[in-house]
């Protein structure tokens, strides 16, 4: 049987043999063994957010990042008030969608692709406006590979006395967030197939149990009331999952958080990725390929190139001749003007870089294109 190729995608990711094993079982939710795993599951992951026992919970949700996303600005922003916005990419677009179509009032900070939502920019639009009472922020933008620096943008919200959500659907785990120290957070959120290397089908909110309880009532959804996970949890126990949950991912996760902290928990995977991207980056760039960012705003997630301006380049074709050669990457473009994403994470190696650069070689050469050049447009 052919292998099949490495994921080279921002999520989900590859991952290790043990954590595709422990999905060939079956599971009763219920059974009072899984409630105590679960119970201590949800701790770990309290603890890897640097959440403070007592003053934050752990709330896994069925479902996508978008899920939890959305779950966190309809329980923390009340119907019809503001909430703000940087945008400098798909995903800040996306959470723009999400808090709109559920009846918020999303009040966006537009900045050009590939440049960094800052401190200045938040305390700026929170001076000229008191009644944003919510900043809702992407801590890594997948789509054009920055990561906005959410620790200044914390404490401007801090000292503005506002509230701030984190979307760090792909910078959990890699990317440090102490949540232990951000009082004005109410919350962060994740999910469980990327930077932990575990399944899709779980977004998890670590957040605050005084916001929880003074936000109750807001969300307008049964299904995405964090609300309403933290009543449940009190009234029949930690261990205990509200609905019908994916109930594999979940023990798949358990053994993820196993692995990472054997490798060593954040700074070790950070260490990785941001090694696993380095090659990537400076491998593509030496092709005569163009970053989409300077070096300087190139985090350790993905990385994103410009398309060459080749007749002789079409994406699809280009993904299809490198999973022939054992890499698999997006086939989408999530920016203004065509690119392609290479992703640094998940059970991925510097070896893994360097093989998936040379196949990229020699797919581009297959495919007969020359001019591999442009100049950039997030320079």
């Amino acid at each position: 049987m052919t292998e099949p190729p490495l994921l080279l995608i921002p999520g989900p990711v590859q991952t290790h043999p043990r954590v595709k094993a422990t999905m060939a079982q079956d599971i009763a939710p219920w059974d009072n063994d899984t409630r105590t795993r679960y119970a201590a599951l949800r701790e770990r992951l309290r603890a890897i957010a640097g959440g403070i026992e007592g003053e934050h919970v752990c709330l896994p949700l069925q479902g996508c990042g978008h899920f939890i996303v959305e779950a966190a600005l309809r329980t923390f922003v009340a119907p019809g008030t503001k909430v703000l916005i940087p945008n400098n990419g798909n995903y800040g677009t996306r959470m723009i969608r999400l808090a709109r179509e559920a009846g918020r009032v999303a009040v966006a900070i537009e900045i050009p692709e590939g440049e960094l939502a800052t401190a200045q920019m938040v305390e700026k639009a929170l001076a000229e406006d008191p009644s944003i009472g919510t900043v809702a922020v992407v801590h890594s933008e997948t789509s054009t590979s920055v990561i906005n620096p959410v620790e200044e943008i914390a404490a401007a919200v801090r000292a503005a006395g506002r509230r701030l959500i984190v979307d760090a659907v792909s910078a959990f785990g890699a990317i440090p967030f102490d949540l232990g120290a951000h009082p004005e957070t109410d919350a962060i959120v994740f999910s469980s197939n990327k930077c932990l290397e575990a399944m899709p089908g779980i977004g998890v909110a670590v957040a605050r149990v005084d916001r929880l309880e003074a936000c109750r009532g807001n969300a307008g959804s049964w299904s995405l009331d964090l609300s309403d996970l933290l009543h449940h949890a009190r009234s029949y126990g930690w261990g205990s999952i509200r609905f019908t949950p994916p109930i594999q991912s979940l023990a798949a996760l358990e053994v993820a958080l196993e692995l990472f902290e054997a490798e060593g928990g954040q700074p070790a995977r950070l260490a990785r990725y941001t090694e696993n991207a380095r090659i990537l980056y400076d491998g593509l760039a030496a092709l005569g390929l163009t970053p989409w960012v300077p070096r300087d705003r190139q985090g350790p997630i993905i990385v994103t190139m410009h398309q060459p301006p080749d007749q002789a380049f079409a994406l699809q074709p280009f993904v299809d001749a490198l999973k022939r050669r054992g890499f698999l990457i997006s086939n989408f473009s999530t920016t203004s003007v065509p690119t392609f994403r290479v992703g640094a994470i998940g059970h991925l190696f510097p070896d893994d870089m360097r093989r998936a650069t040379a196949a990229i070689a020699d797919t581009l050469e297959e495919m007969g294109v020359r001019h591999l050049a442009r100049a950039p447009l997030a320079a």
